[in-house]
């Protein structure tokens, strides 16, 4: 993962900040960078979404294509996650870049594994012979810091985005089945994302934790603890990354602050993505991809 080099005095400054719950940039323990979100940016998709958080930038981009069925699970469509981390640093180019690919498409595994997360019946179009296949694949533009939660925003975001066309599935006499695609582009079903989990990743400086790390901040963590949050603040998975420890009294702390941040998260999330919406194909687009 991308780092920054810091001297002994720089990150004395900051985790003396942070232990008075005053950050380098002004925020407090809790507070998010500001984060913009656009949906609906790369025209030969599914669905797809751009998300900046401070300095890191994402993009998302899922394809829904015709697949078949998974031998434990007939009657279900499912989510393939591919992660290209084609940041400018150095230390994501060659083996880097795809090792830190590699462990973010776990994660997102890890964290959509939860059977609610995603309506994956809703995918099936003929038990055991189709459903739709979701391609969420993610692109790092620029890593600032915090790129899970970045991520984790972005791949909801495109998933509220998505249309996967309706079909319907007919049958001859002989009992040979046919599938027919609807013509209509406007005829379509829409995923369900209110179950979709967002990762809070809480970061141990100090004696604190905070959300949002920037990549100064991380260079002073050595252990942080990553929250999958539902909007209803049900946690469905965590990991610890790092090389350091955390005690249980201070995992618990992370705990019950994930589940909080989840929480204004998701409602701040739902909030703009409706919002821009109701704006229709009208919309302004902004950025490099408008």
């Amino acid at each position: 993962m991308a780092s920054v080099v810091l001297s002994e005095a720089e990150k004395l400054y900051i985790v003396h900040g942070v232990q008075e719950d005053l950050r380098v940039d002004g925020r407090g323990c809790e507070d998010y960078r500001c984060a913009e979100v656009e949906t609906d940016v790369v025209s030969n998709t599914s669905g797809s979404a751009r998300v900046k958080l401070g300095e890191t930038d994402i993009l998302v981009g899922i394809k829904a294509e015709m697949g078949t069925p998974k031998l434990e699970k007939p009657d279900e469509g499912y989510l393939e996650f591919f992660v290209d981390c084609s940041s400018n640093s150095p230390e994501l180019e060659g083996r880097g870049g795809e090792e830190l690919g590699t462990d973010i498409a776990n994660t997102l595994y890890r964290v959509f594994s939860c059977e609610n997360s995603v309506d994956l019946k809703s995918l099936c179009i003929n038990p055991k012979e189709h459903c739709w296949v979701l391609y969420v694949d993610v692109l790092l533009l620029e890593c600032g810091g915090n790129i899970f939660d970045a991520i984790s925003i972005a791949v909801k975001a495109a998933l509220f985005n998505t249309r996967i066309p309706k079909v319907r599935v007919l049958e001859d006499e002989e009992g040979t089945k046919e599938i027919e695609l609807s013509d209509d582009p406007y005829d379509c079903i829409r995923v369900n994302v209110d179950e979709v989990p967002c990762i809070v990743t809480l970061s141990k400086i100090g004696y604190r934790h905070v959300v949002d790390a920037t990549l100064q901040e991380e260079a002073c963590s050595l252990a942080s603890l990553l929250i999958s949050v539902t909007s209803k603040g049900a946690i469905t998975s965590m990991k610890k990354v790092g090389k350091g420890s955390l005690d249980p009294e201070s995992i618990f702390e992370m705990m019950e602050t994930g589940q909080r941040v989840g929480k204004s998260l998701h409602i701040a999330l739902q909030k703009i993505l409706d919002e821009e919406e109701n704006l229709g194909t009208s919309r302004p687009k902004v950025g490099f991809l408008g």
